[in-house]
């Protein structure tokens, strides 16, 4: 997860750049933006690229939406529900439907209710509602690991130490072993730092397209903090909570006992803090998640509407709310294998154009170093935006003007 971090802030840096770079306003007045229009507009200026920028925008746009139903809705469902039903259920032999828990099918319901009345309030909406939720429950969150860190000072270094034995397979007792353990770990790591930073993807491109930032460079470093801040720092904060769960073997890197690892954070807080903790845990896996159900609904929707426009939009809404109940009934396995696959096919059409711009990422931060950073206007390369000269652009920008818009 570190190495795909450390990767991640270069290309969540150049895909924030390119999505400001490339973003335009829709028929709502809102700004849209992402991998679709810099694979479009971008990719699809170069000489010879303009039917491939046109078909990658198309296949990235439609394993976003794909993406928006794995990652963005039936994981989080998933794990809300995992972590709902331990904390405050588990004692209760609840009857089932369908061979169903009847208090998942609640939760479900209950979650579809709350996420449509905020989906349907849109960007706006959800806004509103990550800004409150969010600071406060990452203070508190923050603030529970390190009481626990504290708590576990004098075997710090060796849970640290036990993240490189495991990660490298230094127990494995063959070479072969070895090699299949750190295949595991370079795998799994991937995709759970993926998961979590979302850098590589495009997805986080079409919400950052949305900030007033008129400088592309100020919103890149703001992708490369984002990155560091989720998965360099908290993903390992949670990492030493885990390990000093008491449910790991800092020999042998076992699970001790029946351990879900869905649950195993709400386990190690609730071993320093008693029950209490693990209903804070329920409680900030559910705002966590459920806000990161929010941001992702807004993905899928930007993508409808690069496909479908607006209107599109709005169906897309509707089945993305009613497909939140299924999150909280299936498997938690399957949750994952959708989310782990859908993410994988979104990457390839998006890290095809982040490569191909490159040498624009380039000019344009060095363009702002000298600038910004350097105070020289001499010998400041000119970065003009090539949006001016795409016919689609042009037709939008003649609307605009005949509304008297600038």
């Amino acid at each position: 997860m570190w190495v795909a971090a450390l990767l991640g802030m270069m290309t969540n840096f150049s895909e924030n750049v390119l999505g400001i770079y490339y973003r335009r306003k829709n028929a709502e007045n809102e700004w849209s933006g992402g991998p679709m229009y810099y694979l479009r507009d971008g990719l699809g200026s170069y000489k010879g690229c303009k039917q491939i920028g046109k078909i990658l925008a198309v296949i990235f746009a439609c394993f976003a939406i794909l993406a928006s139903f794995g990652i963005g809705n039936l994981g989080q469902i998933n794990k809300i529900t995992l972590n709902i039903e331990s904390a405050f259920f588990s004692g209760i032999n609840a009857p089932t439907f369908g061979g169903v828990s009847v208090v998942n099918w609640i939760i479900g319901v209950v979650l579809m209710i709350v996420g449509g009345f905020i989906i349907f309030g849109g960007l706006k909406r959800i806004a509103a509602v990550a800004e409150r939720v969010v600071p406060f429950m990452a203070l508190a969150y923050v603030l529970g690991a390190l009481i626990i860190m504290f708590a576990h000072i004098s075997t710090i270094g060796a849970m640290f130490a036990s993240i490189f034995k495991f990660a490298l397979g230094a127990k494995a007792v063959a070479g072969g072993a070895a090699g299949t353990a750190l295949s595991l770990a370079i795998k799994n790591g991937c995709k759970r730092g993926i998961f979590s930073n979302e850098a590589g993807l495009g997805s986080s491109v079409m919400v950052h397209s949305n900030s007033n930032v008129k400088e592309p460079v100020k919103q890149g470093l703001w992708g490369i903090f984002e990155v560091f801040a989720d998965t360099i720092v908290v993903c390992t904060m949670t990492a030493i909570v885990c390990l000093s769960s008491g449910f790991i073997d800092l020999t042998t890197g076992a699970p001790i006992g029946d351990v879900d690892s869905a649950t195993l954070v709400a386990k190690a807080f609730g071993a320093i803090f008693g029950k209490p903790g693990e209903w804070f845990i329920a409680v900030a896996v559910l705002l966590f998640a459920f806000t990161t159900v929010m941001g992702w609904s807004h993905y899928g929707s930007k993508a409808v509407e690069y496909l479908f426009g607006v209107k599109g939009a709005k169906v897309y809404r509707v089945i993305f709310v009613l497909l939140m109940i299924s999150g909280a009934v299936m498997t938690s396995s399957l949750a994952w294998d959708i989310s782990d696959t859908f993410n994988g096919l979104m990457m390839i059409p998006n890290l095809i154009g982040v490569l191909s711009l490159t040498p624009l990422v380039y000019k344009i931060t060095r363009n702002y170093v000298q600038r910004k950073i350097k105070k020289n206007e001499e010998g400041v390369m000119e970065i003009t935006p090539m949006l001016s000269a795409i016919p689609e652009v042009q037709a939008e920008m003649a609307e605009a003007v005949a509304r008297g818009e600038e």
